[in-house]
């Protein structure tokens, strides 16, 4: 397409009929030979059709020159790819440049704000058959800016695609707008424009001035969320959110007329009466309404002296006051009355300060005198007592009325806020206490021991750091239920032994604290240890189960022990802590060789954790003999650590430490492996298999799935089941569950030897040891070094050896070390053991020379 434009071409339709006349003639002239006369004829008719031809293209450019240029709005054509190709006059006047200046120009010529792909919406709308609409702002030829709004049409000129844009000047639009924003700026009513959903869209200033709100909409938003306010009806009844006036103009499409309504803010408490018209506001095409207005005036003081005003203060729990100083009168509204709830209404402020705490009294009066003086408002919450005597908290405003400048009326509103008081008191109460036993909690007992420890007349104190013993044991056997039970017992036990010498709480899980005034008794902690230790001497019982659980008991004092709560009771802490490692049941006080003691454990649980990385663990081989013959029949592999700093550590230094840490499933795994290659290297060597038995923790017989881990192991080292041994804890016995049993079980199918290590020294759980398919009990050395001679320790080995032989169970005696306890042993029954008496931990070489070959 031409960029001349299409003015000469656009009623090429209109004189189509001439150009067919003069074909016509032609097509005549050429059917058969003319003469002469004929030619002239037949040219002069050729002629003559070519010039109406021309006359009517004339007239038809004329017409649409004519009808371009009477569209008052700018109006212009462009190619498909967004050049001008005309312009009528209005679009020359409005975007004040020359026409052959704008056509055959890209259209960004008159907008350059367009982006790239402007036109891909256009010919989208356009090919849907749609007008496309779009507000912009075009440019004239000085740089000026105008707003227009842009309607676009498509059409097809000589096969090729063009568009028709209309941009109508907004200028006028946007002037009007300002006109009317200026209006509800200006005028006193409230006007506040809701959404269907009566969000606020917007505000004008009186608005946010009558509802008392920052001028700004998000905050008259947030200032108009129905939980802050209590809406009533001119009768005083509240009112739904559905049954708010705009509501009702939204949902009816009518407008809601001269509507009177009460609306109380609960977080200001302020009470305000509005007359509110809402009118319903329905866009384009819609039958129902989509927004409304709601106008209002502020008539708050024409419902001062109305009853209905009491009504809603009575809803919200508020009333009115207001004080005449000149005639020393004091008015309250029925509502104020029943809040401060006196016998007699009350008539002068002298009565109304006569109810008040003493304190309080003192505040309103220097309150009263502020406004008097400085006319400063006031706000105060204020505690008082009813005529029946029971207490009362009121929130009191106070302000002097606008222009008073002697303040010679003050007047405000009180507010009963004892429920939120006695709530607020209840939450306190809460944050201190422990919700399962009622005592202290750890955030109170800090504070109170801080607030103590500040005082200098205060500042002698002792804390008790309790710790109950197998807790841990109970609560994971019979589950939170009891072991919250056993929480609670604890806590009355420790309280009925302490009396009113201690303040008792928990400090977290299974552990409290006592502290208590040594300014009178010196001794008083260690007294109260002892109590409470002697509080725990019976066993707790759950059904048909006992359970001896116990306490450890560290002590620490100020200011020798520490200047600081958090110093005092860490001191505390360690004290308990080797209390709990040395003995249990008992209790102990914090000293600086304690302090050192802990730091050195520390130190071992820092390196412990690296130990198995750096390579320092190896194991030695205890043989286990028969106790006839002293063949030997197997060996226990016992885990040694050293250390470049610590040097040579034995497993009851570090396996606590590692049990506590969690370090003890990656030890135990290594030492298992370990010792598969060991007795692989010993069968490679020609001593045959050696049955090695492994300990395996508790912790990491839960926590991994043991039975694949040996069975990987064994297939490493090519070796039968039936070279391992393990040796269970009797914790074991209590776990009952499923899992367990089936861990047991396939254990048991590899062919390893299964055992209780250290039996009697625990639970003893023999309704549990039935249902395991274990092979063998160990005796506990702590029973062993007892025999013979001593008595229960005698009782102790006779019945476990008796429990072995009626569960068809082998049984092992450790910590062996005199022949006495040998033929003891013997004589009971016991057929193998170990010990000192036999051989002490063995280096694998030692060991093997101790074996024949072929073993």
């Amino acid at each position: 397409m031409s960029r001349r434009g299409p003015r000469r071409d656009v009623a090429a339709g209109d004189h189509l009929t001439a150009h067919v006349h003069a074909l016509a003639a032609m097509d005549r002239a050429l059917a058969s030979p003319p003469g002469e006369a004929d030619l002239r004829t037949l040219l002069r008719e050729v002629q003559q059709a070519l010039q109406e031809a021309m006359d009517d293209r004339q007239l038809a450019l004329r017409r649409y020159t004519a009808l371009f240029d009477a569209v008052p709005d700018p109006v212009s054509i462009l190619s498909e790819s967004g050049v001008v190709l005309d312009l009528n006059k209005a679009g020359v006047r409005a975007y004040g440049r020359p026409r052959e200046d704008i056509v055959g120009q890209p259209i960004e010529l008159l907008n350059p704000d367009l982006p790239n792909d402007h036109l891909d919406p256009v010919w989208e709308a356009l090919h849907r058959g749609e007008t496309y609409v779009i507000e912009v702002t075009n440019m004239r030829g000085d740089g000026s800016r105008f707003p227009v709004e842009v309607h676009s049409a498509g059409f097809e000129h000589q096969g090729e695609h063009c568009i028709v844009a209309v941009a109508r000047d907004l200028s006028s639009r946007w002037q009007a707008e300002s006109r009317y924003r200026l209006l509800m700026e200006s005028i006193d009513k409230g006007v506040v424009l809701f959404d269907s959903h009566l969000r606020v869209v917007s505000a004008n200033p009186a608005a946010h001035r009558i509802l008392g709100t920052p001028g700004n909409g998000g905050s008259l938003q947030a200032m108009l969320a129905p939980d802050d306010w209590i809406c009533v009806d001119e009768h005083g009844h509240p009112l739904t959110r559905e049954q708010w006036p705009a509501a009702v103009s939204l949902r009816t499409g009518r407008i809601i007329r001269s509507t009177i309504v009460g609306l109380y803010h609960r977080p200001r408490g302020r009470m305000i009466w509005i007359s509110t018209t809402n009118v319903p506001v329905f866009g384009t095409g819609r039958d129902c309404p989509d927004h409304v207005f709601g106008m209002f005036s502020d008539i708050t003081e024409l419902k001062r002296t109305n009853a209905l005003f009491d009504r809603a203060q009575s809803l919200a729990h508020i009333g009115g006051w207001e004080w005449d100083r000149g005639l020393q009168r004091l008015y309250l509204t029925d509502e104020a009355n029943r809040i401060l709830g006196q016998e007699l209404p009350l008539h002068d402020m002298a009565h109304l300060l006569e109810c008040l705490r003493v304190d309080d009294r003192s505040q309103l009066q220097q309150a009263l005198l502020d406004v008097i003086d400085k006319q400063v408002p006031f706000e105060l919450e204020l505690q008082g007592q009813r005529g029946d005597g029971h207490s009362f908290w009121v929130r009191m405003i106070g302000e002097a009325e606008a222009g008073d400048v002697d303040a010679a009326r003050i007047a405000g509103t009180v507010q009963d806020i004892t429920a939120r008081k006695q709530a607020e008191e209840t939450l306190r109460i809460q944050a201190r206490t422990d919700p399962l036993t009622g005592i202290m909690n750890r955030d109170a007992v800090l504070n109170d021991l801080a607030a103590r420890m500040a005082n200098p007349t205060h500042c002698r104190v002792a804390v008790l750091y309790i710790d109950l013993d197998r807790f841990k044991t109970v609560n994971d056997l019979l589950g939170h239920n009891a072991g919250d039970e056993l929480l609670i017992d604890a806590t009355r036990r420790i309280a009925t032994a302490i009396g009113t010498e201690g303040l008792l709480a928990r400090f977290g899980g299974d552990e409290f604290l006592v502290v208590c005034d040594t300014r009178d008794q010196a001794d008083q902690p260690e007294r109260l240890a002892e109590a409470i230790t002697r509080g725990f001497s019976t066993p707790f019982r759950f059904g048909s189960d006992e359970f001896a659980v116990t306490t450890s008991i560290g002590i620490a004092r100020a200011p020798q022990d520490g200047l600081r709560p958090q110093q005092l009771i860490q001191n505390a802490d360690i004290a308990m802590y080797d209390c709990k490692r040395r003995t249990r049941n008992g209790w102990q006080v914090f000293s600086p060789e304690l302090a050192q003691r802990q730091h050195d454990r520390l130190q071992i649980e820092s390196r412990l954790h690296r130990a198995l990385d750096d390579d320092e663990f190896h194991l030695v081989y205890q043989p286990q003999v028969s106790l006839h013959d002293g063949r030997m029949i197997a060996a226990e592999a016992l885990i040694r650590w050293r250390n470049s700093q610590l040097g040579e550590l034995r497993p009851d230094i570090f396996i606590a430490h590692a049990e506590s840490t969690g370090d003890i499933v990656r030890i135990g795994l290594w030492v298992l492996r370990e010792a598969c290659r060991q007795i692989r290297q010993w069968q490679d060597a020609g001593l045959g298999i050696v049955r090695v038995a492994v300990n395996v923790s508790y912790r990491q017989f839960v926590g991994e799935d043991l039975a694949r881990h040996v069975r990987q192991v064994l297939d490493e080292f090519g070796l039968p089941g039936s070279a391992l041994e393990l040796e269970f804890t009797e914790r074991v016995l209590i776990e009952d569950a499923p899992d367990t049993l089936q861990t047991f079980a396939r254990l048991r199918e590899m062919g390893v030897q299964l055992t209780i290590d250290d039996f009697g020294e625990g639970y003893s759980a023999l309704n549990y040891l039935r249902r395991l398919p274990i092979h063998g009990l160990k005796l506990s050395q702590l029973f062993v070094e007892g025999v013979p001679g001593n008595r229960s320790d005698e009782a102790v080995c006779e019945a476990v050896c008796g429990i072995a032989r009626s569960l068809g169970l082998g049984l092992v005696a450790e910590g062996i070390e005199s022949e006495p306890q040998r033929r003891f042993l013997q004589a009971l029954g016991v057929t193998v053991g170990q010990g000192f008496l036999f051989a002490p931990g063995l280096a694998p070489d030692e060991f093997a020379r101790r074996l024949t070959p072929r073993h």
